[in-house]
């Protein structure tokens, strides 16, 4: 058990730092708490007095302020006895109740989400555990209105675990602590750059959750934490000894590596333990380039360095821009010891920039989305490390210096981002000020169109309501078979929706609806015109062709938009000279070539036999004489594709038994073969025209036509008859000297 000394006298361990008005506040807080947890026991089964005091024992280790100690020692109280909440302020003041209140929240939000934190669903179930546990450890910080709460829940998370070990429980609780700990609250503490608390967090977690390999591992390294520890620190010393002969002005530190640490590298680099080289492990911080190089000599003077452990990341970075000296060298008791040598410049950047230690070391760490979460993230670690360089300072500008780092820190919190959960406790990463309508739309599509209320913490509240952190959402949906119920044009609105993916979505929604209505109209539009003129056996799709549209519906759209004349619809309906009107037009007028897509012998020989059922493959539209092969399909005979077709290779290498020889043998002299072709050009009046006069003077029959114009560009794709490829070249020559056209070749 802890003790505090008498107010003005020596501070303890719970008060060291503290001014006297502090030391007095906390000092009356523990007489409170110690009458108060009497014959308490928190639900893992320790004494809740000696619980608290744990929590306020490892805050003081971290040099937090009084308030932070003082949530530590109160905040199991609360939990124990709600009730206790309504006194709380008048005896420990404002600013710790609301610490305490917050500290509240996150356990309520762990009861709600344990066991959840690594369900996945369907066929990408590893993926969506890892990225629920991802949205969980920011759910946890953006809850956290003062960071300081995450402090007290990482040293209460702590304080649990040394109690187990203390007992050596290893049970079916312990095991589930553990990997909550490790999935959760560990990687908080790495990202917070609080290395006190990460390691042990770590290691305490992995003891429960793979008790024989932490044994195995401990046993490895032959020697106890204490005994490595203070090898690194006589390390440091002669090195720090020589840098000052030398005249070199450095910073060194460092620690050996912890036990999880070790197993973690083991498995993601599938090394063994003798591969491991930087167990033992220390930095060097110098001002500047030269000075590292200068420093890696009298490393290698003092020890002796191991061939090819050498890395140069300062004259070679790595892709994400981390710089560092890397070198391994063998030290007195014949084992490896790891220095890392890098400017004060290069460390900051590793730290607190994009090539944070976070990122890597972490499952999933290289897949975080967000710069503006990353930058907060820097700026908490960099003022948490700040704060260690308080003490020290002159005696006056202390206490000035706590009061500012408490008040960057309370006002530092990730407020860009809210997360919301599901009634099964999946929680959902939103942007601030989403409603029930967002929330609807990230569950998904279909949802959110059928969405028609919200329950919010099981209240009925309107759909434009603005959801918080850590409020459990549930979707009242209409009742129908998918598709029936759509979203209502409201939602368009300022104030229901703030995301831009669920106004997308509605707006698909309705466009969609726009763009049917508007086709129904056209198309009446059109039938009435053809009933007028007495043509209602016109070929639609001809006469769509006709008229420069590639489908049907694109003619019934721009009538329907009157974006098309119908005067111009009738012009064409009375136009006899020209062909694909009507039926009848067509027989008559229609190309003395015969198509291989109207049923015309395509001219393949499959293995020299022309009797079987093929048929040209539409990916590639195969003609004479391009390089061919056959696929066998199921029941529909032969598919012969272009040797060169990529649908093909990926059939051929799923199916090689069902490939066979083919080859083009004689075919009519009119047969035709369908191809696409591709034009690019600078977009202008007549381009159109200009093109479609090189197809008729080359005699090439036209059946498709799209074309795209954007930012003075057209694309545009024609679907052309030919009966040799040779008639292709000779028409896309010509059309290259078209004037505007950049490009055109066959696809």
């Amino acid at each position: 058990m802890v003790s505090i000394a008498a107010p003005g006298g020596a501070t303890s361990e719970l008060t060291e730092g503290l001014g006297p008005q502090d030391v007095e506040r906390v000092a009356a807080s523990l007489a409170y708490a110690s009458e108060a947890y009497q014959g308490k026991q928190c639900a893992s089964g320790q004494n809740a007095l000696e619980f608290a005091l744990g929590v306020a024992s490892t805050l003081a280790s971290l040099g937090t302020d009084a308030e932070t100690r003082i949530a530590g020692l109160m905040f199991e109280l609360t939990v124990l006895d709600p009730k206790a909440v309504a006194g709380l302020e008048t005896r420990v003041g404002k600013e710790a109740t609301d610490l305490v209140t917050g500290v509240r929240q996150l356990i309520r939000l762990r009861d709600m989400t344990l066991g959840h934190q690594n369900v996945g669903r369907g066929k990408n179930a590893a993926q969506e555990a890892v990225a629920q546990v991802e949205t969980l450890r920011k759910m946890l910080l953006a809850m956290a209105t003062d960071m300081r709460v995450v402090l007290v829940r990482l040293a209460s998370c702590l304080t649990t675990l040394r109690y187990f070990a203390e007992l050596r429980l290893f049970n079916d609780m312990t095991r589930a602590y553990g990997r909550e700990t490790l999935d959760l609250y560990a990687p908080l503490a790495n990202r917070l750059g609080i290395w006190q608390l990460k390691w042990e967090l770590e290691d305490l977690s992995f003891r429960f959750i793979e008790p024989d390999t932490y044994k195995r591992i401990a046993k490895m390294l032959e020697e106890k934490r204490m005994m490595r520890e203070g090898f690194v620190q006589s390390a440091i010393l002669r090195l720090k000894s020589e840098l000052a002969a030398a005249g070199i002005k450095a910073e060194v530190f460092g620690r050996p590596k912890h036990i999880y640490s070790i197993w973690n590298k083991m498995r993601g680099k599938e090394l063994d333990f003798s591969e491991l080289y930087d167990v033992r492990a220390f930095r060097v911080i110098v001002d500047d380039d030269k000075t590292c190089y200068t420093v890696l000599g009298v490393v290698h003077n003092i020890w002796t360095p191991i061939p090819k452990e050498f890395d140069d990341y300062i004259s070679r970075p790595k892709a994400n821009g981390y710089q560092s000296l890397h070198t391994v060298v063998m030290a007195e008791d014949e084992r490896p010891l790891e220095v890392q040598i890098r400017t004060r410049a290069m460390h900051n950047f590793a730290e607190y920039g994009i090539a944070a230690h976070w990122r890597y070391k972490e499952e999933g760490g290289s897949d975080f989305k967000g710069q503006a979460y990353d930058e907060k993230i820097a700026w908490l670690r960099q003022l948490l490390a700040w704060k260690t360089d308080v003490a020290g300072t002159v005696v006056g500008q202390e206490e000035e210096k706590q009061r500012e780092w408490v008040e960057k820190l309370k006002s530092t919190t990730l407020d860009d981002r809210i997360y919301v959960l599901t009634p099964q406790a999946r929680v959902l990463e939103l942007p601030v000020g989403a409603t029930p309508i967002d929330f609807a739309y990230h569950l998904h599509s279909e949802v959110g169109h059928r969405c028609r209320g919200a329950r919010v913490d099981g209240v009925m509240v309107p759909l434009n309501t603005a959801l918080k952190n850590g409020q459990t959402c549930e979707i009242i949906t209409a009742k129908g078979a998918p598709g029936t119920a759509g979203p209502s044009r409201d939602w368009l609105s300022p104030g229901y929706t703030v995301s831009s993916r669920t106004r997308t979505k509605v707006r698909a929604w309705f466009n969609a609806i726009d763009l049917a209505e508007t086709l129904a109209h056209g198309r009446a539009l059109v039938e009435k015109s053809l009933q007028r003129e007495g043509k209602t056996a016109v070929n639609l799709e001809s006469l769509a062709h006709k008229l420069g549209f590639a489908k049907v519906d694109d003619l019934f759209i721009s009538v329907g938009k009157e974006e098309f004349s119908l005067r111009q619809v009738e012009n064409a309906l009375h136009d006899s000279g020209e062909a694909a009107v009507a039926e009848d037009a067509v027989v008559l007028n229609k190309s003395r070539a015969s198509s291989v897509e109207q049923g015309a012998k395509s001219g393949v020989l499959v293995v020299g036999t022309e009797g079987l059922l093929t048929q040209l493959a539409r990916c590639c539209k195969p003609a004479p004489p391009d390089g061919i092969v056959g696929f066998v399909t199921r029941g529909k005979g032969v598919s012969i594709h272009r040797a060169t077709c990529k649908n093909f290779a990926e059939m051929r290498l799923k199916a090689p038994e069902r490939v066979i020889h083919t080859d083009w043998g004689r075919a009519g002299l009119d047969t035709v073969y369908p191809v696409d072709l591709f034009i690019l050009a600078g977009d202008r009046q007549g381009l159109l025209r200009d093109i479609s006069e090189v197809f008729s003077r080359e005699k090439i029959n036209v059946i498709g036509v799209n074309t795209q114009s954007s930012k003075g560009q057209a694309r545009m794709t024609f679907t052309a008859e030919i009966g040799s490829t040779a008639q292709l070249h000779k028409a896309l020559l010509a059309i290259m000297e078209v004037q505007g056209v950049q490009e055109a070749r066959r696809q």
